[in-house]
């Protein structure tokens, strides 16, 4: 008990996904904060601690459904799962989103200023996490494939022009945290995401749709930051010390 107490948010996700439920309920940062130990966590938000230990236990008794075993995959297959379904997911929601908060500042705005400032953070991390996912398509996913591959095929590994691979990582991890601020500001702005009572139908898409959007991005983060970039740091270390030991 005591040590899970101690367990890092993260890291309770990363063992086992459906924990974040319980993480979500209690408004809980499992993903750009996930490296806080729980009764830390609990202690800063009043939790009770014993609460969302039982609350834990039972989620990871419950059937697993279509739960996908992410901290079991290989690195090469997680980077392409995560392109191919968050980075398109992302590509695909932001026109659209842009596209609906901009017509309700037209609209709302004068009643609801709140949405000027929604709009803006949201056109704001519209363009940094475009630029983000390329400089993780094109830099950080290959080097984590040359390394996959460099182990499966016992071959050497040629050096990164960045050198390490925590380089890239720390300033993917730095990205994250900025979009999670961002969004929990979105949130705060937008009670939620609760639209008011005189909202019309594009309104309400709206918010539910940065709702989503949120929810996503916490998975998106999750399985970066708590599953792929550890186990990269720690696939380039054995790799590492390999070469060194051939070099002996």
């Amino acid at each position: 008990m005591e040590t899970l107490k101690k367990k890092e948010i993260g890291q309770f996700v990363a063992e086992d996904f459906r924990t974040a439920a319980v993480f979500s309920e209690y408004g809980i940062d499992f993903c750009c904060r996930g490296n806080r130990p729980l009764d830390e966590v609990c202690e800063k938000n009043n939790i009770a601690l014993e609460d969302i230990l039982e609350k834990l236990e039972i989620s990871s008794t419950q059937v697993q459904n279509n739960t996908q075993a992410f901290n079991t995959w290989p690195l090469d297959l997680l980077a392409t799962y995560i392109e191919k379904t968050h980075h398109k997911y992302v590509e695909s929601k932001i026109p659209v989103l842009l596209q609906f908060l901009t017509k309700l500042c037209k609209v709302h705005g004068e009643s609801h200023p709140e949405l000027i400032e929604i709009n803006r953070l949201f056109e704001a991390v519209a363009g940094e996490l475009a630029q983000h996912m390329k400089k993780e398509e094109l830099v950080l996913f290959p080097r984590i494939k040359k390394m996959v591959e460099s182990i499966d095929k016992n071959k050497p590994l040629e050096p990164a022009h960045f050198g390490t691979v925590q380089n890239p990582i720390s300033m993917m991890e730095h990205e994250h945290d900025n979009a999670g601020q961002i969004f929990r500001d979105i949130s705060k702005l937008s009670d939620g995401y609760t639209p008011p009572k005189d909202a019309c139908n594009t309104y309400k898409v709206a918010f539910s749709m940065l709702d989503e959007f949120e929810k996503d991005l916490h998975l998106h983060i999750h399985l970066e930051n708590n599953i792929l970039f550890p186990k990269a740091l720690k696939m380039e270390q054995k790799l590492m010390s390999s070469n060194q030991s051939c070099a002996l």
